[in-house]
């Protein structure tokens, strides 16, 4: 069973173990297993070769601004005044001009990678998914993601309804008792109590029950 809900690692352990079946916990790094694997490895390999010539190019813009440097490093003392503006300018056109074909490249190459690890992993949580329940795993926890760490939790250690059970029963909402319905006699329903602005809304913090 896949999981969607952001969880702490300690607090997932903790209630796996207040469950009464075994549990059995174990640990992955995901992006690491991902990357480990030869599907992973030659899906990943392709990509770096697809972005090797947009490499190659910005190393050649990089080199070619580093000369221009360089040369008006040598010529600052001896190169005339209107030859040192312009060869200022146009180290300052031509590194404006690879920083945005450097931040375009690499946000194209993060996109892709994105893609592709998603479809990887797609193919790893089926696998973890069937390993979790041939091996007797209770919950795996993925200890690259501290934000979603949950892989894989079992139906048995779910103590969702517990919790809610339990609250309910030590709530003073409880045991109060029910309001009384109004009464209706001969005359006709009683009189209404005077209207009062409804209560404000309680924001509940993300993740918690509803």
């Amino acid at each position: 069973m896949k999981t969607s809900f952001l969880c702490l690692p300690a607090l997932c352990v903790g209630l796996s173990f207040a469950a009464d079946a075994p549990s059995k916990v174990g640990i992955i790094h995901i992006q690491n297993a991902i990357l480990a694997t030869k599907d992973g490895q030659k899906t990943f390999g392709d990509l770096q070769q697809r972005f090797t010539p947009k490499k190659s190019e910005l190393d050649r813009k990089q080199s070619e601004i580093a000369a221009l440097q360089d040369q008006l490093k040598k010529g600052s003392n001896t190169m005339a005044e209107d030859a040192r503006t312009k060869l200022m300018r146009d180290i300052d056109q031509k590194t404006k001009a690879f920083n945005r074909d450097a931040e375009d490249a690499q946000a194209e190459f993060e996109q892709q990678q994105n893609k592709l690890m998603q479809e990887v992993g797609q193919k790893m949580m089926a696998v973890i998914d069937k390993y979790a329940k041939d091996n007797g795993y209770s919950l795996i926890l993925d200890v690259s993601s501290p934000q979603n760490p949950v892989l894989y939790a079992g139906n048995n250690i779910d103590v969702t309804q517990e919790v809610v059970g339990l609250f309910d029963k030590n709530s003073p909402a409880a045991s109060a008792p029910a309001a009384a319905k109004p009464s209706v006699g001969p005359a006709g329903p009683a009189p209404s109590a005077p209207r009062t602005a409804p209560a404000p809304a309680i924001r509940r913090p993300p993740g918690s029950v509803k």
